[in-house]
């Protein structure tokens, strides 16, 4: 079924404010658990999707992406985390980091369980929400795939960083003010979706033979 642009950005508008919001609160949410009250005080440990929302990465480039190359690329203000403040930083940094994919994990599969729900309503209410659902699912995935990604200031960079004995995660931590211009270059050069593709996919259907 081919959507007009404006009917891709009703259909995508909910999941995406849902699986950035939940997202970031998720990171806030831990590191307030384990001793960090940064997030707190900034105001973003909430379910607000104001407080996480930034002008160009979650609404300008979105839209121009899914406008100029039919694809949806974003990105939300990142929750601060000051890691020192942990009770065991190194430790505690793992979990901090997990929240974030393990959110979109969970509500890939709530989207997942809103397009089987979908199968047993009249069609006027069906369609949309199988239509919701699909995009929740692949948002969410894509967020959760692409964030596990080893590369700081990625969430799979902060877990590595958490597990690697010290020597290999101060070198790799160093990466970090250049990890968005990397992710970038392999977006750019089409590496990146060949490098995700599979375990997106693979995810996917693990969902789906979970819940149908």
């Amino acid at each position: 079924m081919e959507l007009s642009l404006v009917q891709k950005i009703a259909v995508f508008a909910l999941p995406v404010l849902f699986a950035i919001t939940l997202h970031e609160a998720a990171h806030g949410y831990v590191a307030r658990h384990f001793g960090d009250m940064t997030a707190y005080a900034a105001g973003r440990v909430s379910l607000n999707p104001l407080r996480h929302i930034d002008l160009v990465g979650t609404i300008i480039v979105p839209l121009a992406t899914l406008l100029v190359a039919d694809i949806l690329f974003g990105w939300a203000k990142p929750v601060p985390v000051n890691f020192s403040k942990l009770r065991h930083p190194k430790r505690d940094m793992f979990w901090v980091a997990a929240a974030g994919p393990g959110s979109n994990l969970v509500m890939a599969l709530l989207w997942a369980l809103a397009i089987k729900i979908s199968l047993m309503l009249p069609s006027f209410v069906a369609l949309p929400l199988a239509l919701a659902g699909a995009a929740g699912v692949m948002i969410n995935v894509v967020l959760m795939v692409l964030n596990l990604l080893p590369l700081p200031p990625l969430d799979g960079g902060r877990i590595a960083v958490s597990l690697l004995p010290h020597p290999w995660a101060w070198r790799l931590a160093r990466v970090e003010p250049y990890g968005f211009i990397i992710l970038l270059v392999l977006m750019f050069t089409q590496i990146l979706g060949k490098i995700l593709w599979p375990f997106i996919m693979t995810t996917i259907g693990l969902i789906s033979w979970f819940i149908f």
